[in-house]
């Protein structure tokens, strides 16, 4: 036999390995600010304060921020699903998540497993009290925070290069004395809070951390934690607001204040304020490399940037980023501070709305792909009811499948509309998603490619691919606290692929691959369909893993074996033990390149595929592995509606692919007959869930996510075949009946 046919696919191979090599190269470097000497620098931090609690007459202070300086909303989530206060400290001391206790069995969100908030300790002598304890729980929970990083950092500065000789921290009140301790928990400088002593306190030391108290919300704060709060939330804002109040006035007036409210206010979570002024910051929108997403940080950020402004030397292995201002040419002005406070708000409202209607979305949407197997069963199994009857069935089931198909693409559309401002957001979100489902599953059933089998799935494949490539490719901000995408408040991500998206792109990206090969096919062209495959395939790959854009680390691993596949049967290339080996080798160098290079870039520039190699290097890998495979189990046994669809819609896919006609009828086995990409691009598919679903953190949810778009497609086009078998049927009988009755009909001679 001739050997040729490898040639494509090392074609094919050395294509994507230099795709890899180019996506590592070429991406760009964030722009440089430009240096300033460090000076004073105030931290002022609080808790429990969203945007929404903000206004020019209730918190005149903090409107002050707003106006003057950058603002943003940020995400405060640490180890616990909730963040206390305690927490938020010490993810300040860390530069990273820390807590003072863990939950006992991972984020499953049952309320035995969260723990009461502890209070934060009284500092009167040179140590924290129960800084062991922290350092334990640190240890426990494997995210690799340094406590006391930021302090030890600050102390490393040179003599002289601050605003004075000593560079010193001060730390006024308990919280900022957890946040300004060493690593061995001592505390060389810290004062409680007075406004007698505030101005004399902020010009001892060119760092200074300030706690102005933390609010507790009475209504929402976990009836086992002590103390109780006894004023109102609207007693303790007020409070809060008159020490930030305090502080401006007391200092310096060269200095650079950061205000952050770093904790929630119970057990409820929510983004919460953040904002900066002073020489360093305009007024207008405060943004984060780190996030990628304009007017939106992560907690994680504080500590970089506190760092930066006093002329520390900042951690690369820190997630955070230094924060800058951006929009420069904003007014400071009430009315321009009124118009950044609604779009912070909305921040906000749509996280925080959002996030409670995740769970019921997914139970009812996994109920409702269990219903429509049922059905197809019902109606594959049984030969109720008349043949009209049966046909109008199958066309119903199959405009369901395709309209079921629609809604993962349209509950990013859904974005476009404001839904949170709703009163009620539960009928708003679901009348945006509507409006998209009817949208593409118009385009889907009424357009001229209804004829052809898989022309339905072409159309919604092709149009769930463009919206989520639209969005990467213009920063994900769709994505964002959208019902199937990033949820801020989670701080997971904040831009790019992640596992949900990735679940839908890679099945969009493998579907409309196929679909076009097969009219190729159906031509007998292989190397067209080949090209068809390789084309779309290498449009996707990049997307999902260009560190600027879907920047991936486990979506490309998943998605080039599934081309390879995919490309290999087109062109009538069986896959040996050989090939096989060649391409998980091609696949590893890949994601490693692409990871490398991605580590040599500025590190405020990088991705998470650069940390990700830098941990690597340094042998931090296994705990990473450690936690997410904790992740994935956690979601496995605490998600039933998630847990019972990923067996149900794999055991499907492999079912039908092994015995397309165990069904009772010969449905699927004729489409596999008309459509010659079919059988092989369903079993690519199954390598990409597969694979995502091995080597992903999260990674159960690809499979199930991949199902909501895969499996009422496969329905559609398995249904449209029995469709057509009972119209021949049809026209069979009918045929047979017309040449029966013919001679009867026809009148006598003469």
């Amino acid at each position: 036999m001739t050997r040729r046919p490898t040639a494509p696919l090392a074609a094919l191979l050395g294509l994507l390995v230099a795709l890899g090599v180019t996506l590592g190269v070429l991406a760009p470097a964030e722009r440089a600010g430009a240096e300033r000497l460090p000076g004073p620098v105030v931290f002022i931090g609080t808790g429990g304060l969203t945007w929404t609690d903000v206004s020019q007459e209730a918190t005149p202070s903090i409107w002050r921020f707003l106006k003057e300086g950058s603002a943003a909303s940020m995400s405060v989530r640490s180890v616990n699903t909730n963040t206390c206060p305690i927490d938020g400290w010490l993810a300040l001391s860390a530069g990273g998540r820390a807590s003072a206790v863990a939950e006992l069995k991972g984020d499953s969100g049952m309320h035995d497993n969260k723990p009461a908030c502890q209070a934060i300790p009284s500092v009167t002598g040179p140590s924290v009290p129960g800084w062991q304890g922290y350092l334990d729980t640190a240890t426990k929970t494997k995210f690799d925070s340094e406590l006391g990083l930021l302090a030890r950092q600050l102390a490393a500065i040179p003599a002289g290069a601050g605003a004075t000789a000593d560079p010193c921290v001060n730390a006024i009140g308990d919280g900022a004395a957890v946040a300004a301790a060493l690593p061995d928990g001592t505390v060389p400088r810290h004062a409680a809070y007075a406004p007698s002593t505030l101005r004399s306190e902020l010009a001892a030391c060119p760092t200074t951390l300030v706690d102005a108290g933390s609010l507790r919300d009475p209504a929402d704060v976990d009836r086992r934690e002590s103390p109780q709060p006894t004023a109102s939330r609207e007693e303790q804002i007020r409070a809060i607001d008159a020490r930030i109040g305090e502080v401006l006035a007391a200092a310096p007036a060269d200095a650079d204040i950061l205000l952050a409210s770093l904790s929630d206010a119970g057990e409820s979570e929510r983004l919460r304020l953040a904002a900066a002024m002073g020489p360093d910051f305009e007024p207008g929108r405060l943004d984060s490399p780190s996030t990628r997403q304009p007017g939106l940080v992560q907690a994680a950020d504080l500590t970089s940037t506190l760092l930066s402004l006093t002329g520390a030397e900042v951690p690369t292995s820190l997630g955070g980023a230094v924060l800058r201002s951006g929009d420069t040419d904003a007014a400071a002005t009430d009315d321009a501070a009124a118009d950044r406070l609604v779009g912070l708000i909305d921040y906000d409202q749509a996280s925080h709305k959002v996030h409670s209607l995740v769970p019921p979305f997914f139970t009812g949407f996994a109920w409702a792909q269990v219903v429509i197997y049922g059905l197809v069963a019902l109606l594959w199994k049984t030969q109720m009811g008349s043949l009209d009857a049966r046909l109008r069935g199958l066309s119903l089931v199959r405009s369901i499948a395709v309209i079921a198909a629609s809604v993962p693409a349209s509950t990013f559309l859904a974005n476009l509309l404001p839904w949170w401002r709703s009163t009620t957001p539960m009928v708003a979100v679901v009348g945006s998603v509507g409006i998209w489902v009817a949208l593409i599953s118009g385009v889907a059933l009424l357009g001229p490619w209804r004829r052809r089998l898989l022309g339905p799935l072409a159309v919604v494949a092709t149009a769930t691919m463009l919206t989520l490539a639209g969005d990467i490719l213009t920063g994900a901000r769709l994505q964002i606290s959208s019902l199937m995408g990033l949820q801020p408040v989670v701080g997971g991500r904040y831009y790019g692929m992640g596992n949900v998206t990735f679940a839908l792109f890679g099945t969009a990206t493998v579907l409309l691959a196929m679909a076009l090969a097969d009219r190729f096919l159906r031509r007998r062209r292989r190397a067209a369909a080949a090209l068809a495959v390789v084309a779309v395939g290498l449009v996707g790959l990049v997307i999902d893993g260009a560190p600027w854009w879907g920047a991936d680390g486990g979506g490309p691993p998943a998605l080039l074996p599934a081309l390879v596949v995919l490309t290999l049967a087109v062109l009538g290339i069986r896959l040996d033990w050989k090939r096989a080996l060649l391409l998980l080798l091609v696949t590893v160098a890949m994601f490693l390149g692409v990871a490398f290079l991605d580590s040599l870039r500025p590190a405020e520039s990088q991705s998470h595929l650069g940390r990700f190699f830098e941990t690597l290097m340094s042998g931090g890998a296994m705990d990473i592995i450690v936690r997410k495979a904790k992740q994935n189990l956690a979601i496995l046994t605490g998600n039933m509606p998630l847990t019972m669809l990923v067996p149900i819609s794999l055991a499907f896919v492999i079912y039908v692919l092994a015995r397309p006609t165990a069904w009772g009828t010969r449905g699927l086995q004729r489409a596999y007959d008309r459509a010659p990409a079919l059988r092989p691009g369903l079993i690519a598919l199954l390598v990409m869930l597969t694979i995502g679903f091995a080597i992903n953190d999260s990674g159960t949810a690809i499979p199930a996510v991949g199902a909501t778009l895969a499996v009422p497609l496969i329905i559609s086009i398995s249904v449209r075949a029995l469709e057509d078998d009972a119209r021949l049927s049809a026209a069979a009988r009918d045929g047979a009946y017309a040449a029966e009755l013919a001679p009867s009909d026809t009148p006598a001679p003469g």
